[in-house]
């Protein structure tokens, strides 16, 4: 009888262990989901963190272009996404204020983040008053002065930093979780088989637990594996686990792609394999944690070696995990492959330094990225002054403005734009003096995108020999004996061996074209287009020098038939361009009939030439002014031309475009100033960009009218 109680305590005893087993269980699992939850949760968390880190920057970009369109347009939309893009970057920064509360140290940029808002917002605030007040110059003024970019690149850099402190956070807290998982796996293991060796008797009860348990594993596990997921979802970095000894204990895609090994191939494996064996040799792996145990970070950028032998370099990033109490429980690495990057620029900057023009490289938003020696002593700056700053310091004012006037393209696409055209502006050296340059554009392919390479040619010489040109050509207009002997000389002293230059290029061309190697028909090809352009130069020299001095005396002229003869010589142009010319009534003028034509020749030839999007729509006019003058205007559609060049185009041989964008010398309106002053007239141009130009001469009434 007394085995009977014995049995039921014992049952008893059973029954309770597998309930204190069952409890026990349940709280392992409980546990679990909590745990696989909170990981989730701070893995969520960091992805918002980065994401508002990235709204944050790309509003801040989006109302500097919002105010950058305005000053340059005017439009009003681009005032609406400056006023919007501001109000998303605040809510940015007040998510990310939110999201970092936890961190002290993601805390401590806030304050910066909020100031450099306030300034955004206080500096467009301004340019926007002073374009609609004072107009686009006053505004431009103050964007020049850089405030905007020292904003923008600022906020840039403190977002950067927070987004490389999330990273850094991120293994941290997986690191957490994991020991949290193997030690809910070793107490669920532990409480299992505890439950199997004093409840036999309670099999259906163990079966449930063992089932709880179970669900307590998949949940752990279903962590991990989104762990595992977001990290093989970054490609371009290696990253990777070691215990404290420097075993490897995960590996992600990235690192696959990068190392070489598989999975497989690599856990367990000492971390010393990335190095090379002369490295090895000298315990650079042991002396690499013992630093980052030291520090709890470090980061270099070394050789590596791959899996095949090949090295490379990397940057990489150790950081020691700990868990609560301090103690060190391993490591993670981060590290990417530099080599690409590298090589390119070696391979680049040997092509740069070997040219004999400044060299300048910019990126898609507008950087300078690489130049070579020539750049530095053309423009005044060590090589690292100029790196990673904008192009628009160095290039002339206004040229920045013209690229990116499309605020849907980026600056390397507008300057790709440019390519094949010779572009004479003027630059600016490190002390601020401007100097003449022609600008070369064209595209290059690179690992980091498509970047654009400006050739930039120091013009100071040639320019200066054009002035002397022309000094020496107003000495030859003081009589009428020198400019008789000037003429020869351009019409048989200059002309003479230029054509002798000429036929002699131009035979080489014909006879050896496709005997000779690239280089050597490229050559011959520039040879014949130099004497080309050296004869139009040369005649139309000769023809400002003859402008006013036809020796026919000044008789009663019809201005519609001046009008006609020059159309007559146009026709070809007309028609090609499809353009319209109309005309009011034009007076009988005393003056010369062969000047009058010329004058009209060259300006409607202007209209035509300088056309806009539509087809040439040019007017002719002329009003009495008072009763001793006519004034005839010239009106068309075409591209317009910027205020500060009205003077500059009637100076011989100044322009405003590319040789190759426009044929010419750049004569034209020179020759009109001179006949027209020499008739005791004056000349003049009203014009808007993208708007049109009218152009204005007068012709004095003489007696006998």
């Amino acid at each position: 009888m007394k085995s009977q109680p014995l049995t039921n305590r014992k049952v008893q005893f059973a029954f309770v262990s597998a309930i204190l087993v069952l409890l026990m269980v349940g709280a392992i699992s409980y546990r679990g989901i909590v745990v696989s939850n909170e990981s989730d949760l701070w893995v969520r968390h960091t992805h918002e963190v980065l994401e508002s880190l990235r709204d944050l920057g790309l509003a801040t970009e989006s109302a500097k272009a919002g105010s950058g369109g305005f000053v340059m347009t005017g439009l009003e939309s681009y005032a609406d996404v400056n006023h919007a893009s501001l109000i998303s970057a605040e809510r940015a920064r007040n998510t990310v204020r939110t999201l970092t509360l936890d961190n002290p140290r993601q805390q401590q940029k806030i304050p910066e983040l909020e100031d450099l808002g306030a300034q955004q917002a206080e500096l467009s605030e301004k340019v926007i008053s002073l374009r609609r007040t004072h107009g686009m110059d006053a505004a431009l003024a103050v964007v020049r002065i850089g405030q905007g970019n020292k904003i923008t690149d600022e906020v840039q850099r403190i977002c950067r930093e927070m987004q490389d402190e999330e990273l850094r956070l991120l293994p941290l807290r997986n690191a957490d979780a994991q020991r949290r998982l193997m030690q809910n796996k070793a107490i669920l293991i532990f409480g299992t088989l505890l439950g199997l060796v004093i409840v036999a008797a309670a099999g259906w009860r163990i079966q449930r637990d063992d089932a709880k348990g179970s669900r307590a594993r998949e949940a752990l596990r279903g962590s991990e594996e989104k762990y595992r997921m977001l990290l093989d979802g970054i490609h371009d970095y290696a990253i990777y686990m070691l215990d404290p000894k420097g075993m490897i204990v995960s590996w992600n895609a990235g690192a696959e792609r990068i190392k070489g090994y598989t999975t497989e191939e690599i856990i367990g494996k000492n971390f010393s394999c990335f190095y090379p064996p002369e490295e090895i040799e000298k315990g650079k792996p042991e002396e690499v944690l013992r630093l980052t145990t030291s520090n709890d970070r470090y980061e270099e950028q070394g050789m590596r070696v791959r899996k095949d032998g090949s090295q490379f370099l990397a940057s990489v990033t150790l950081t020691a995990l700990r868990n609560p109490s301090g103690f060190l429980q391993g490591f993670s690495e981060i590290s990417r492959d530099l080599t690409e990057r590298s090589e390119s620029e070696v391979k680049y900057r040997g092509l740069l330094e070997a040219a004999p023009d400044a060299m300048v490289v910019v990126n898609q938003t507008g950087e300078i990225v690489l130049l070579n020696a020539q750049a530095e002593n053309q423009f005044g700056y060590h090589r690292d002054e100029l790196l990673g700053q904008k192009v628009k310091n160095i290039i002339p004012e206004g040229f920045a403005e013209r690229l990116i006037t499309d605020a849907t393209r980026t600056v390397a696409e507008a300057l790709a734009q440019q390519i094949g055209t010779g572009i004479e502006l003027s630059g600016r050296r490190k002390d601020g003096t401007k100097f003449p340059i022609e600008i070369m554009l064209s595209p290059l392919e690179s690992p980091d995108g498509i970047l654009v390479t400006a050739a930039v040619r120091d013009i100071s010489v040639r320019r200066a020999a054009e002035e002397l040109l022309v000094k020496t050509v107003g000495d030859l207009k003081r009589s009428n004996e020198e400019l008789q002997q000037f003429a020869y000389v351009a019409s048989h002293d200059l002309q003479e061996p230029l054509r002798m230059v000429a036929s002699y290029t131009q035979l080489l061309e014909k006879r050896y074209k496709g005997q000779l190697d690239s280089d050597a028909n490229e050559f011959i090809a520039f040879a014949v287009d130099g004497c080309n352009r050296m004869k139009g130069l040369i005649e139309d020299l000769l023809a400002y020098s003859r402008a006013g001095m036809s020796g026919q005396l000044p008789c009663r002229i019809s201005g519609e038939n001046a009008l006609g003869e020059a159309l007559t010589n146009l026709r070809a142009a007309v028609e090609e361009s499809g353009a319209v010319v109309t005309h009011d009534a034009l007076p009988t003028v005393t003056t010369n009939s062969t000047q009058l034509t010329q004058i009209f020749q060259n300006l409607v030839g202007n209209a035509i030439k300088y056309r806009g999007p539509e087809p040439p729509d040019i007017h002719v006019s002329a009003i009495r002014n008072g009763g001793n003058e006519w004034t005839f205007s010239i009106r068309d559609n075409g591209m317009g031309i910027d205020p500060q060049y009205f003077e500059r185009i009637f100076v011989i041989f100044q322009r405003l475009h590319g040789r190759e964008e426009f044929e010419g010398t750049g004569i034209g309106l020179a020759v009109c100033k001179k006949i027209v002053e020499q008739i005791g007239g004056r000349i003049w141009v009203e014009s808007q960009i993208k708007k049109g130009s009218t152009f204005y001469f007068t012709l004095p009434e003489r007696d006998g009218k």
